[in-house]
């Protein structure tokens, strides 16, 4: 496909792309807390987007490993999945349909339905809408099972061009990828991901991954005419949603970024620990792994026994953790700003989504 960005478009298309190379200039040097805080916003809200919702504590206990709550495990699985296809784009600076598998065996290999299928094209019909029965008054029945090979390895060579514009290319990917609805379950979760790797391997986001799916959640019913207008044969709709998606959530980002950044100084002085001590020595551990339980707080900060508990309690008494089981035994403890964050910058993308 001949792809060029429409006249009435080069304008967003340029601000999208100069507000997502801000964002990712923004979170250069930055830790490794960043970029999965970042992975981690995306997903849930990727999530949200098929209905698949739990509270930000649930989706802190289910980082913990609490299974009680499959939702909330689910999100947890569609960051692992993200995670999979950005890291192997940026890492191969290609697409591969490997990596589409793998990142749909890490999203639906503990699904009760879909787990048998996880990381395998679909081999059956599948239909999106109508009845769970028959595709007769269906919204959309993608093509049949036979052909879904072929078509993937022609959508993953598209993704692999470098002669047209990035986020033409990751926005019409999506909706190709959706359009042939590759797997049972999970299209949406993982076709989503697919524009954050288009734009790694593309080198627009080197550090990062947009919350675009926020921007995307926050208009919902325009995202899903957008998907049915794609398949009519009008492309500029979802381009256009996506342009916008995209500066939303890298203006909004950039200010996570910061806030975020600022999180570890701002802890230490709320805290008031010496220099050495084990509470001063828990805070940057929460800052790169905001869950964690006693074994994992001792593992990775070097602190044992009873000291563990009283720095424990000491950041708790600060408000810079909460324990989130509500157990006697087994207690887990999450960073408090930093799940805060999640919602807050979810609000401000849909804020901005609202402005435009």
């Amino acid at each position: 496909m001949d792809v060029r960005i429409p006249a009435d478009l080069i304008g967003a298309n340029e601000a999208a792309l100069l507000a997502l190379g801000a964002m990712d200039a923004e979170a250069t040097g930055q830790s490794v807390a960043l970029a999965r805080f970042l992975i981690r916003t995306e997903s849930v809200a990727s999530s949200k987007i098929e209905r698949v919702s739990a509270s930000v504590e649930d989706f802190a206990r289910a980082l913990a490993g609490n299974k009680s709550n499959t939702s909330a495990m689910s999100m947890v699985a569609a960051t692992t999945a993200l995670g999979t296809m950005v890291e192997a784009a940026g890492r191969a600076g290609q697409i591969a349909v490997e990596d589409i598998l793998r990142a749909h065996r890490d999203l639906m290999r503990d699904d009760l339905t879909e787990g048998p299928y996880a990381g395998r094209l679909r081999d059956s019909q599948n239909w999106i809408g109508g009845s769970d029965h028959s595709p007769i008054g269906a919204l959309y029945v993608p093509p049949p099972a036979e052909m879904v090979g072929e078509l993937i390895d022609d959508l993953v060579r598209f993704a692999n061009r470098d002669d047209i514009p990035t986020l033409a290319q990751a926005a019409l990917a999506h909706a190709q990828f959706e359009s042939i609805h590759p797997f049972g379950d999970g299209n949406g979760r993982i076709g989503r991901a697919l524009i954050g790797a288009i734009l790694r391997r593309r080198g627009v986001t080197r550090n990062t991954v947009v919350p675009v799916a926020s921007g995307l959640l926050a208009r919902r019913e325009d995202y899903f005419d957008a998907l049915t207008d794609y398949r009519d044969g009008a492309t500029s709709p979802l381009l256009e949603l996506i342009l916008r998606a995209s500066t939303v959530a890298a203006e909004a980002g950039r200010e996570s970024i910061r806030r975020i950044s600022a999180f570890p100084d701002e802890w230490a002085g709320r805290v008031e620990a010496r220099r050495g001590s084990a509470a001063a020595a828990l805070i940057p551990v929460f800052f790169d792994n905001p869950v964690m339980g006693v074994d994992e707080v001792e593992a990775v900060a070097g602190v044992r026994g009873q000291a563990t508990y009283t720095a424990l309690a000491r950041l708790e008494e600060a408000g810079v953790v909460q324990e989130i089981t509500g157990r006697k035994r087994d207690k887990v403890w999450a960073a408090s700003d930093l799940l805060a964050e999640l919602t807050v910058l979810d609000s401000r993308i849909a804020a901005g989504m609202r402005k435009r």
